[in-house]
């Protein structure tokens, strides 16, 4: 694993600092800078040879940096290469070794500079280039190339004696021409594509029009001249793609953390029957991103690896940049410890060109590879594996909810706080300690556990559905005593479900229906919203009315992802679903006559399926409840209906409507409530004589509301005897 600062040791087990790694390296780069030198001073006769110059003296170490040292290539499982730490050098001024003498001929000098150069390779761990040619299987010939390369950037004084080689005073640059001169056992295999120093862009090839390849301009990346020098930090180019994933892997649950021990053994089990180094794929499935991310953290941490994820809108959609991304990753996962996680959540949202640049992505060697998916896995001839993660069962959750809150607290105070918690709460260990934070040990704390722990939904949920204040009481409810007993009963299950689920064993024997739904079903205006926020309120939780507009789409699979969507969104149980007008969306499904009817009805079976297995409180309201689908009838935990107000019930409405400060006359309560209005009717007649009053600068009276009740009747077409208003 990368670490900062300290003493690293070399293979061998001997102690190592960041200076001397650094001495050994500039002396293998000084050694192969004046054998380079040499070798290419044999193409060119006449000129002399350098004079000796005193080595430069050495400069500070700056902060040290990681080069990973090994003596065989590093696997991706099992073996820990060893950290070396090093620090960057700037300009390396080549080292005069041995420089010929006038009774020296040149050849043996070249041969002095060559067994220094070898020298100066066996030291233990090998010096950065040697290393990097050890990652890519390079040939000799490939290594020295890539040498070449780098002595433009090393040495800065090179380039003449590259055009005095060569033969022209414009190319003072390398080239594969110059190469095949200068050194021995050369192969035309090294400039394939498919070799190493074409396929990792370990070097880039400048080839206007129709310049021949091997007289084309040579330059080494600067990846690459980086590492040479001793300097090993993540390419520019895949820093602006990539974001480290900061994970604790302290925060994993028991079954989180059986999660993670699968997925080593896999891994151990691939190593085993020879699946180095072609790693396999990792496919994470699972709703909570949080979770699968905690556990690609964990497997990296036990294989000595950092994590780095890549999001699908990252993720170019042009075949040559995807390839150079995957190649660049590729040469990444060979010089530093790393693996990949590639965030997929919504890969049924996106079109067809973003599938087509992930399911070309994901067949590139990569190394070590995680996807993160919500359901199916994703196709692919690659080896891999599938697993499971999901978020702390809500046992696991309770006891991180004992864990979080204050030690203060009396033991049965936590143990009740902590089962209503994590009975109306679905969240991650890390949430939960987030939620608990810097609480207190007063009774008010545990209303700011609350708050945090429902707010955590409020980001995804805003943007899908509107969000309703609830503001109303039981107070202001008026209905028959049937009905405000089937209210209630729904709020007191909403609290009991951890008692009945987890300790009476419910959830052992149930995969579906451990959510709550209930329909509300009365004409407009009786009171079914206001229903709704009396039980928000009472939870203390969220409402959200559900949008039909945003949520019903024209286009096929459109409305099926966004209830999945939303239904996902709120299943961390901080807020209420309501769907106003739901017959709208739960109508019955109709006989298949085309292929709209077959997607309406897909559709449908869809909600239903949500419906069921849907943890939260979720709301339906409807006037018309004979529309709604008879399989939605059946998973309804509760039908509270809402009739229309009798005499009795209108004048409690009429007398409940005004806020106390509101200033009115004495008014005929018994005379409004002959009026057939419902409750919602009610509220605007005496909202609207508000206003008339307001104007006159005088309180409510009954001309005033008489005089508003005309205009509400006249609106909803009803008859008016013009007797009652005189």
């Amino acid at each position: 694993m990368l670490s900062f600062g300290g003493t690293a040791r070399s293979a061998k087990g001997a102690p190592m600092t960041a200076s001397s790694w650094l001495d050994d390296n500039n002396r293998y780069l000084a050694a192969s800078l004046q054998w380079l030198r040499l070798r290419l001073q044999q193409l060119v006769p006449e000129l002399p040879a350098p004079s000796r110059a005193p080595a430069p003296a050495p400069a500070p170490a700056p902060a040290p940096v990681i080069v990973q040292a090994a003596s065989a290539p590093r696997s991706w499982f099992g073996q820990k290469g060893t950290s070396v730490l090093a620090a960057p050098i700037t300009v390396l001024e080549p080292m005069q070794i041995g420089a010929p003498n006038s009774s020296t001929s040149n050849a043996e000098a070249l041969a002095q500079a060559g067994a220094e150069r070898e020298a100066a390779a066996h030291v233990d761990p090998p010096p950065a280039l040697l290393l990097l040619a050890q990652r890519f299987g390079l040939s000799a010939f490939e290594r020295d190339i890539l040498l070449l390369c780098a002595a433009a950037e090393l040495d800065p004084g090179i380039g003449a004696l590259f055009a005095a080689a060569q033969g022209l005073a414009s190319r003072n640059y390398p080239t594969f021409a110059l190469a095949f001169q200068a050194f021995d056992e050369s192969a035309w295999d090294a400039l394939s594509p498919q070799r190493p120093l074409r396929y990792m862009r370990l070097v880039e090839i400048n080839q206007p029009g129709a310049t021949p390849l091997t007289a084309s301009a040579l330059r080494a990346d600067e990846r690459i001249v980086n590492y040479v020098k001793g300097l090993n930090t993540l390419d520019e180019r895949l820093s602006l793609l990539l974001t480290p994933a900061h994970v604790s892997t302290a925060v994993l649950a028991v079954s989180q953390q059986a999660a993670v021990d699968d997925v080593l053994q896999r891994l151990r089990l691939s190593a085993e029957a020879g699946a180095v180094p072609s790693v396999p794929t990792v496919q994470l499935l699972g709703t909570d991103l949080a979770s699968k991310l905690a556990v690609a953290s964990e497997v990296c941490a036990a294989v000595d690896r950092q994590l780095y994820r890549l999001t699908l809108d990252s993720l170019p959609t042009p075949r040559a940049e995807i390839e150079n991304l995957a190649r660049l990753w590729r040469r990444e996962s060979a010089l530093l410890p790393v693996a990949l996680y590639l965030d997929a959540d919504n890969l049924d949202g996106v079109g067809a060109e973003t599938l087509a640049a992930f399911q070309w992505f994901i067949t590139r060697e990569l190394g070590l590879l995680f996807i993160g998916l919500r359901d199916a896995p994703a196709k692919t001839d690659a080896p891999g594996h599938v697993v499971e993660v999901r978020k702390p069962t809500a046992s696991e959750q309770c006891d991180a909810w004992r864990d979080a809150l204050p030690s203060s607290w009396p033991a049965d105070e936590t143990v009740r706080r902590s089962r209503l918690l994590s009975g109306q709460f679905d969240l991650g260990i890390a949430d939960i300690r987030q939620a608990a934070g810097p609480v207190g040990s007063s009774a008010s704390s545990l209303d700011a556990v609350w708050d945090a722990c429902r707010n955590l939904t409020r980001p995804r949920l805003d943007a899908l559905a509107q969000r309703l204040e609830p503001k109303a009481t039981w107070d202001d409810l008026v209905l028959s005593d049937e009905s405000l007993k089937l209210l209630r009963q729904i709020a007191t299950q909403v609290r009991g479900r951890y008692q009945v689920y987890e300790d009476w064993g419910y959830a052992k024997r149930m995969t579906r229906g451990l959510g709550i739904s209930a329909l509300f079903a009365g004409e407009s205006g009786t009171g079914k919203t206001m229903a709704a926020e009396v039980i928000a309120n009472e939870l203390r939780l969220h409402l959200y009315r559900i949008d039909l507009s945003a949520v019903v789409s024209k286009y096929i699979g459109e409305t099926e992802k966004n209830l999945r969507r939303l239904f996902d969104a709120a299943e961390q149980g901080g807020a209420i679903l309501f769907f106003d007008e739901a017959d709208a969306l739960f109508g019955k499904r109709s006989e298949v006559k085309d292929s709209h009817d077959r997607y309406a009805n897909i559709e449908i079976n869809y909600l239903l399926q949500r419906m069921e297995s849907f943890s939260g409180l979720a709301i339906l309201a409807t006037n018309m409840k004979s529309a709604l689908d008879p399989a939605f009838m059946r998973r309804l935990r509760f039908i509270v209906n809402f009739p229309f107000p009798g005499l009795n019930e209108r004048k409690a409405i009429w007398q409940k409507t005004w806020p106390a400060e509101v200033p009115r006359e004495a008014l005929d309560y018994e005379r409004l409530a002959r009026a057939g209005v419902s409750g919602g009717n009610v509220h605007s007649i005496a909202l609207n004589a508000a206003f008339m009053a307001a104007q006159r600068g005088t309180a409510v009276t009954m001309p005033l509301l008489m005089s508003a009740l005309r205009a509400e009747l006249r609106k909803l077409d009803k008859p008016v005897n013009e007797a009652e208003f005189r």
